[in-house]
């Protein structure tokens, strides 16, 4: 896995960076204003209303978490204005590599996805269900209270949305709620900011989840930076989206801001670095869990459970245990993984025993029968586990090469072409 960062100057940062030109914060043709913003309106922030939107947020008693740099990766973290955001920054993503590089260009999201989604912020690594203990004669239960502060994120890509809305079905709104995700998740405030610089393990294009985002966010923001200067053009996307705009120093959106965004939601999806075929995917995988592409797989994948750490959608949890010599009890829920033998357990024995299987189920459970279970892909594109695999294995490399040498692919092609 290679995995660096380097660092240059990013004096490019400060509220009060020159533009390329004297409209940059108002004219007298597009004054600054502060009144009541309506659903659904777009308007221009400039990088002292954005650090205001951050600061009320705060005062409307939200927890505010953004993408800062930590470790020599941009993951999910607290902010309290544009100061904590990573300005400057830009990362190099391959196979098998991640890489931060820093430049003086002033940009806050001129980057894609880290290894920290926002997943972890609904649904934990690890979480306590429960604890007990012996007062007197009897065991008395309680169970952890809920965060006091709503959530606010600023900074979520689309796809990360879009991977919420794949767990919302799972974990909210389908048969068996947890009551914690889904109190959690309808309390909180989504500033969502459309991709501009996918990676070259992205394909969220292909998947439909990106780069640009039209619903399910209470505020949308697309970071443009040319002659007109370094702006942001937002969308209320909810009532208390506008809300929050509302008061806040910002310019009405002209023609020339909305054909900029669709500039840059243009050129994201041209350097899109990966592409996955989903028509017919699902059932290609399902006639296809003996192919011997599997076994080459398990010789390369190590089962080191990156792939599904790192993956915004995977939900599965395994359940612990634990007493303290005072005879307290704590039930916790955890992260588990299908990459893990024991996940298999059954009646005294795991069922996937191989690399290959586990691999299988994996794959085939995120691009195949997800769509059974929830009538969805559990796949964003966001190539988290394309990156983070130590070994570089390739999902969308992966699927089109057994759909490349699928018999029944092959078997109508070479019948189209007899028929014509």
């Amino acid at each position: 896995m290679a995995w660096s960062a380097s660092r240059a100057s990013s004096a490019g940062c400060s509220l009060n960076r020159p533009t390329q030109n004297a409209r940059a914060v108002a004219t007298s043709n597009n004054p600054t204003v502060t009144s009541k913003v309506a659903l659904s309106e777009v308007v221009v922030l400039r990088l002292d209303g954005l650090d205001s939107m951050v600061a009320k947020l705060a005062q409307l008693g939200f927890d505010t978490k953004g993408p800062v740099v930590r470790d020599g990766a941009v993951v999910p973290g607290p902010i309290t204005g544009v100061g904590d955001l990573p300005c400057g920054v830009h990362d190099e993503q391959a196979p098998g590599s991640y890489q931060l590089n820093y430049s003086d260009d002033g940009r806050l999201f001129d980057w894609a996805v880290g290894p920290g989604s926002w997943k972890a912020e609904f649904f934990p690594p690890s979480q306590e269900v429960w604890r007990a203990a012996m007062v007197g004669d009897s065991l008395q239960f309680s169970e952890p209270a809920a965060p006091a502060a709503s959530l606010a994120i600023v900074g979520a890509r689309p796809c990360e949305l879009a991977a919420l809305d794949v767990l919302d079905r799972v974990l909210k709104d389908g048969a068996h709620r947890d009551p914690v995700y889904a109190e959690r998740r309808e309390r909180a405030f989504v500033a969502v900011v459309e991709c501009a610089t996918p990676a070259a393990t992205c394909f969220c294009s292909s998947m439909g989840t990106g780069p640009g985002i039209e619903v399910g966010f209470d505020l949308a923001l697309t970071e443009i930076d040319d002659a007109d200067g370094h702006r942001f053009v937002v969308r209320a996307g909810s009532d208390v989206g506008a809300n929050v705009l509302s008061g806040l120093a910002h310019e009405a959106a002209r023609d020339e801001d909305l054909e900029a965004r669709g500039r840059v939601l243009d050129k994201a999806a041209a350097r899109m670095g990966r592409h996955l075929q989903t028509e017919g995917l699902a059932s290609l995988l399902a006639r296809n869990v003996d192919h011997p592409r599997w076994a080459d797989v398990a010789e390369r994948c190590l089962s080191c459970a990156n792939c599904t750490l790192v993956c915004p959608t995977c939900f599965c949890s395994d359940v612990r245990d634990t007493t303290d010599l005072g005879g307290a009890l704590q039930r916790r829920r955890v992260w588990s993984s299908c990459f893990d033998l024991d996940h298999s357990y059954l009646h005294g024995g795991a069922v996937r025993t191989s690399a290959s299987s586990r691999y299988r189920q994996w794959m085939t459970h995120k691009l195949s029968t997800w769509w059974d279970q929830f009538d969805t892909s559990g796949c964003v594109g966001c190539g988290r586990c394309i990156a983070w695999c130590p070994v570089g294995i390739d999902i969308t490399e992966e699927a089109a090469f057994i759909a490349a040498s699928d018999d029944a692919t092959t078997a109508n092609a070479v019948s189209k072409t007899s028929a014509s």
